[in-house]
């Protein structure tokens, strides 16, 4: 399956739908040549400041895109992995244009990149961006794997050391941080296959074991062995 020709009709159909939306979609998606285009599109229309504008964040995503490995891929797989495992979620086009989930990742991932190339500053600037915007903040160099579901975003809060595998889901109100006043690697690790419900907090430098399962609303701060489900303050094996 060619993912971008599945996006381009969908648009195609959201537009005989809405026609009023028509220049809107041809400007994000019929006009593009490619995915990392439209992606870098969307996020210029949203992240634009009185610091930079549209053009050129779009040119700076852009640079950053197709200078780092394995974005494309990495965006592919969360658009797949929210389709996949979001029943709201009917069409491809849809976290590109309007999960904020997506458009939240997607930005951290260009973050990341400007972050592991010593471009702190301008990595912060997405960062800050992206938690104005969207309301979820990803410290730029915090470790995401491709097929990540952010899910409805907001509140959302990854720190720096956290890592986290392929096929998450994560969902509002999540945080992923340290125990205060740690320094070095000291933020959860996150296996593959996890899901962490709303308002979910995990601390320290712990490991979410693979297809593990956090209750919404625990507060996780020790490992939970993977293929188990946690709960509860402080959150117990159910």
């Amino acid at each position: 399956m060619n993912i971008w020709n599945e996006i381009q009709n969908e648009v195609k159909l959201r537009i005989e739908a809405e026609p009023s939306l028509a220049p809107y979609l041809n400007q994000l998606i019929l006009s593009q040549d490619n995915l990392i285009n439209s992606v870098a599109a969307v996020l210029a229309s949203k992240l634009n400041s009185d610091a930079l504008s549209s053009d050129k964040i779009r040119e700076f995503i852009l640079d950053v895109y197709y200078d780092c490995d394995h974005i494309e891929e990495d965006l592919i797989n969360d658009i797949v992995f929210f389709k996949d495992h979001d029943p709201a979620c009917k069409y491809f086009s849809t976290p590109i244009l309007f999960y904020k989930g997506f458009q939240g990742l997607a930005t951290y991932r260009a973050a990341h990149c400007l972050w592991n190339n010593d471009r702190h500053t301008m990595a912060l600037f997405f960062q800050n961006r992206a938690s104005e915007i969207f309301g979820v903040d990803i410290h730029p160099a915090a470790e995401i794997k491709g097929g990540v579901m952010i899910d409805h975003a907001t509140g959302v809060v990854i720190g720096e050391t956290s890592k986290i595998d392929e096929n998450v889901s994560i969902y509002q109100g999540v945080t992923l941080g340290g125990k205060g006043f740690e320094l070095g690697d000291r933020h959860p690790k996150i296996k593959s296959g996890v899901s962490i419900f709303a308002s979910s907090t995990v601390l320290g430098n712990i490991t979410i074991g693979k297809n593990a399962k956090v209750a919404a609303g625990s507060l996780v701060l020790k490992d939970v062995e993977a293929e188990t489900t946690v709960a509860g303050i402080p959150a117990k094996k159910l």
